[in-house]
């Protein structure tokens, strides 16, 4: 009962999670197929490698040490983040360079790296709810580990790897050899150095002013990536408005069509009102 219990807190909320980043791509949806398998990819091949790989690092620094403090510093700061992350973006690579007609923006980048992130989240949650939860403390552990699993730290995974999709699609959406090449690896170097420090920061600390001041860091970066999503949601508006009102000039579409392209109603309910609407309003973008 218990480890359902878990999988639900695990899954349940990442993918109401997912559904909000899926909502905040107004104006070119992506292939809902595309982005199921980039959240799956997280949960097996992200997740599941990550633990080996963690594991395997772990066993090695405290067989060389013989100290188990250095070999959770070793894997939780130094180990874990660099796995991770790269196991996550990895997704998004894959999506950069098999998928280029879906990647196109710095939000899609945001976008799909969000929801590799998610579906690692899902199942990490999993496991710590239960194994450090559940296992350790009974119920009340379970409950607790929900509350800082999804609601303190929720959005830590999408955060780092968002870095990675900024820099895919920087790659992406420019011509300079030398920009590709830097921008992925240097979105990937921030990815890493985000999660360390939170890894890091809070343990160095301690106790319930560690997890208070990770916290408070943790939500003003989300609260600026938030404000940095906003602002690219605002832009691929102006821009769509731009290149309709010269549409509706030439006839090509009418102003009805035009003022209901530009509807967030319309837009949050395209996919559910038929593929000829739909297709017309991504037709629009």
């Amino acid at each position: 009962m218990a480890l359902l219990v878990s999988l639900f807190f695990g899954f349940v909320p990442m993918f109401l999670f997912a559904a909000i980043v899926y909502w905040f791509d107004r104006y070119e949806k992506e292939p809902r197929i595309l982005l199921g398998a980039t959240f799956f990819w997280g949960v097996i091949i992200a997740a599941g490698g990550a633990f080996i790989i963690n594991t395997v690092f772990g066993v090695g620094i405290f067989l060389a040490t013989n100290s188990e403090a250095a070999a959770e510093f070793g894997t939780v700061s130094i180990i874990a983040p660099i796995v991770e992350e790269f196991l996550k973006g990895l997704a998004v690579g894959i999506v950069f360079l098999l998928f280029r007609k879906e990647f196109d923006s710095i939000l899609d980048g945001i976008i799909y790296a969000a929801i590799a992130a998610l579906g690692f989240a899902a199942t990490e949650n999993t496991f710590y709810i239960y194994s450090h939860g559940y296992q350790e403390s009974g119920w009340s552990g379970l409950f607790l580990l929900v509350f800082v699993r999804v609601i303190l730290v929720g959005w830590q995974h999408p955060f780092y790897t968002a870095f990675i999709g900024i820099g895919f699609a920087i790659a992406r959406t420019n011509r300079n050899a030398l920009i590709k090449f830097i921008t992925p690896l240097a979105g990937y170097g921030v990815a890493v150095a985000a999660h360390a420090f939170h890894n890091t920061f809070g343990g160095l600390i301690g106790g319930l002013e560690g997890l208070a001041a990770g916290t408070i860091l943790d939500w003003i970066g989300w609260s600026i990536m938030l404000a940095f999503i906003i602002w690219m949601i605002v832009h691929e508006r102006n821009v769509l408005k731009k290149n309709l009102l010269e549409e509706v000039a030439a006839g090509v579409i009418t102003n009805t069509q035009y003022q209901k392209a530009l509807s967030p109603w319309t837009l949050s309910m395209a996919g559910l009102s038929g593929r000829a609407a739909s297709r017309f309003f991504q037709a629009c973008g």
